[in-house]
């Protein structure tokens, strides 16, 4: 299951996507979330999934490594389904004791299902076709304007990648303390909630231990390096549209624009 978690890792291809500019693959994911939670109906749905499996296909991403990365909000989707399924008023369809499901609760559920399902991808496969220091950059130059009011964009900016190059080290420093754990005898699998939830704990604290000690480490490197923060820094490679983000952008203005319009007819 830790190996499971691809969110925040990078997937080396050469696609289009990973061509672009991480701007637009910023505001396109900004604009993709915003969309899914503009959509009312079935059908307007079935242009957001258009729309997905086209990005998922220029991508080049394994459809297998994307839906591995689902494994982990199994649960989290289990269970938004179910109070969405058992707790919406309406008219009632099936009864059994004190569970009822009403129309409205089935058609809520597949909405919050699909929604929690399409969120997690779409915003994935904006991290698998971008590399943190790109994301970074990104995140910045968009940002940029915030600079006026005295908000430090450059250390966010910077503390957001970070954040996403230690996912995939912590799962794998996870999976190596599970890994000797169980070597030693050590059991996650049998047992109740609350056990499982007790066996976590020799994983939990040798895990923040390398954590602070990782993170210790990047500071002290950081500062060997005289980093002082945004200010007066250069860029190597400066970011610059050409024709193929501009493209693209307009087919995201006109895919968010199609969303409304289905938002508004339906």
């Amino acid at each position: 299951m830790i190996r499971d978690i691809t969110i925040g890792q990078y997937y080396p291809a050469d696609s289009i996507l990973h061509r672009l500019d991480p701007r637009v693959k910023l505001v396109g994911t900004f604009l993709y979330i915003i969309s899914l939670f503009i959509v009312n109906h079935f059908t307007a749905y079935i242009l957001v999934t258009i729309f997905l499996i086209s990005i998922i296909n220029l991508s080049k991403v394994p459809v297998s490594f994307i839906l591995k990365g689902l494994k982990p909000i199994v649960l989290l989707l289990v269970f938004t389904v179910g109070f969405n399924l058992f707790l919406t008023k309406g008219d009632p369809v099936f009864t059994l004791g004190f569970l009822t499901i009403t129309e409205q609760g089935i058609v809520t559920a597949l909405k919050m299902g699909f929604r929690l399902v399409f969120l997690i991808i779409g915003s994935s496969i904006m991290t698998y076709t971008t590399t943190p220091n790109q994301l970074t950059d990104g995140l910045e130059n968009l940002l940029d304007p915030l600079n006026k009011i005295k908000i430090p964009v450059h250390e966010i900016s910077m503390m957001m990648s970070i954040a996403l190059r230690f996912i995939p080290i912590l799962v794998e420093e996870t999976d190596k303390i599970m890994k000797a754990q169980m070597a030693r005898g050590a059991d996650f699998e049998s047992g109740n909630i609350i056990q499982r939830a007790k066996s976590l704990i020799p994983i939990l604290v040798p895990l923040f231990v390398s954590a602070f000690r990782r993170a210790n480490d990047l500071a002290m490197a950081m500062e060997a390096r005289c980093y002082k923060g945004g200010k007066g820094r250069t860029k190597m490679k400066p970011l610059k549209y050409d024709n193929k983000d501009k493209v693209t952008y307009l087919i995201l203005i006109s895919f968010f624009v199609l969303v409304i319009i289905s938002r508004i007819i339906f």
